[in-house]
């Protein structure tokens, strides 16, 4: 535990330190948000925009820290491993997209930014796959479902699901390098049917096993 606050911390600070150490090269309005199509359509000053996303970062690493004391089943804890791995890539993800905005603000090179961001994200689903599988029943991180969270059986042959579905998604989202509207649909679609299907698959669970009771 001790290890994994002193790298999340460490991973903070490092975002923390780029954004004062490029702030003076940075445009006054800096571009923060990309369309479907790849191109700019937001912009922020160079404080929000070198800034935000290390303060997002502070704010979740706060919450991730609190979660396990306020979970009602106090269960996050029998798959802590997996729990704080977690906690580390988003960290780690939110860094590489700082990273990503700067450069693209500095004019360093021109890339795509959703074909840049399909590997991290590809591995951030895998990995989430991986947590689904281990995780035990809890309010906070899963598939939380009215279904999942009434009936354990429920929850874990979900979760069991889940797990292989989020791994093939990230899968998927690897090929998104290939191109941007490769990237477009390869991330979005099928994280968002795997998302229906479990919660349609939850609740048909839930129903099979009512005369059981």
């Amino acid at each position: 535990m001790q290890k994994i606050t002193a790298l999340s911390l460490m991973i903070v600070l490092v975002q923390i330190l780029i954004g004062v150490y490029f702030y003076p090269q940075m445009p006054e309005q800096m571009a923060i948000h990309w369309n479907a199509s790849g191109v700019v359509d937001g912009y922020s000053s160079k404080i929000w925009g070198l800034f935000l996303l290390p303060l997002t970062s502070i704010g979740l690493f706060l919450l991730f820290l609190a979660i396990p004391r306020i979970d009602p089943l106090k269960n996050i804890g029998q798959f802590g491993k997996h729990y704080w791995g977690l906690v580390v890539s988003l960290l780690a993800f939110l860094l590489y997209l700082d990273s990503l905005v700067i450069s693209w603000n500095l004019g360093l090179v021109e890339f795509s930014m959703f074909q840049a961001l399909a590997p991290p994200i590809g591995g951030l689903f895998y990995y989430l796959g991986v947590v689904t599988e281990n995780a035990k029943r809890n309010w906070f991180v899963g598939i939380r479902t009215p279904w999942t969270l009434s009936d354990e059986n429920v929850w874990d042959k979900t979760h069991r699901l889940g797990g292989k579905l989020f791994k093939v998604c990230g899968l998927l989202a690897l090929f998104g390098i290939i191109s941007e509207w490769f990237a477009l649909v390869l991330i979005l679609a099928p994280i968002i049917l795997v998302s229906i299907y479990l919660t349609t698959y939850s609740y048909f669970e839930y129903q099979r096993q009512l005369p059981k009771r």
